[in-house]
C-alpha cells in the first residue's frame, strides 16, 4: 500500500511538471505531435503504478526522454522552417473570398458539414459571409468575416475614445494577503488595513477579494461563511 501511494505521488509531480514544461495549453490546442506526447505519457505512468514488480525508473526513463524528444523537437521547429512544416504541418486555408476551397478540404478530411457547424458555432449562417477561414494546426478553424459583416470598431467610425481598460492586481485572495503583490505596486500592509478599516473590515481573513487596478481603484468582495 505504502509502496503505491509512493509510487503515485512522484509519478503525478513527475506529469505536472512535464505538462508545465510543454506550455499551458488545453487539449484541444494541441497539435499533433504534443496529442501524441501527452497520450504516450499518461500511458507510461500508468504501468509502474499498477505493476509492482516493474522498477520506478521504468516508467520514469522513458517518460523523461520523450520530454527531450519533445524538447529537441521544439527547437528544431523554431530554427528550421522545413521541419516545422514537415513535423507540425502548415495552416490550411479552406474558404477564400467566400468560395470554399473544395481540394484543400479533401487533402484534411473535413467535411461540409464540420465547417458549417463551425461557421455557426461562431455566428455565421452563411459561407458567403466568411472571407476567409483557416483550419489551424490544432485543429481550430479561424475565421476572417467579411467586412460587411463585422462590427465596426472605433476606429473605423473615427470616434476618439479613451482607452479605459485596466489589470487588476489581486491583494487579497481567499482571507490571504499577496505581500508580493502588495510591494509590487508601492504598498505595504498599513495601507491596505487602512482600506479594510474604511470598507468596515478588521482583518484580511473576513475579505474573499481585494484588488486593485491602475487607477487605484480597490474592488472588495466579503468572504461568506461556510455553509455548515
Amino acid at each position: 500500500m505504502i509502496t503505491a501511494f509512493t509510487r503515485t505521488i512522484i509519478l503525478y509531480f513527475l506529469i505536472m511538471l512535464v505538462l508545465r514544461i510543454m506550455g499551458k495549453r488545453q487539449i484541444g490546442q494541441l497539435e499533433p505531435s504534443e496529442l501524441v506526447l501527452t497520450m504516450m505519457i499518461s500511458d507510461l505512468a500508468s504501468v509502474p503504478m499498477q505493476d509492482f514488480g516493474l522498477p520506478l525508473l521504468a516508467g520514469i526513463i522513458p517518460i523523461l526522454t520523450l520530454v527531450a524528444l519533445s524538447l529537441l523537437i521544439s527547437q528544431l521547429s523554431l530554427h528550421h522552417l522545413r521541419f516545422r512544416a514537415l513535423f507540425c504541418g502548415t495552416p490550411a486555408l479552406l474558404i477564400r473570398d467566400g468560395r470554399v476551397q473544395q481540394e484543400t478540404m479533401r487533402k484534411n478530411r473535413y467535411t461540409i458539414d464540420e465547417l458549417l457547424e463551425e461557421l455557426r458555432a461562431q455566428g455565421y449562417s452563411s459561407i458567403e459571409d466568411i472571407k476567409y477561414a483557416v483550419l489551424e494546426n490544432s485543429g481550430k478553424l479561424s475565421l476572417l468575416p467579411r467586412a460587411s459583416q463585422s462590427p465596426p470598431t472605433a476606429a473605423q467610425l473615427q470616434l476618439s475614445v479613451e482607452d479605459t481598460a485596466t489589470l487588476p492586481v489581486v491583494l487579497i485572495n481567499d482571507g490571504r494577503v499577496l505581500d508580493s503583490n502588495l510591494k509590487a505596486r508601492g504598498l505595504n500592509r498599513v495601507w491596505l488595513e487602512q482600506q479594510l478599516k474604511n470598507q468596515g473590515f478588521s482583518s484580511p481573513q473576513e475579505v474573499f477579494l481585494l484588488t486593485i487596478d491602475e487607477h487605484n481603484a480597490v474592488f472588495l468582495i466579503k468572504k461568506e461563511a461556510e455553509s455548515p
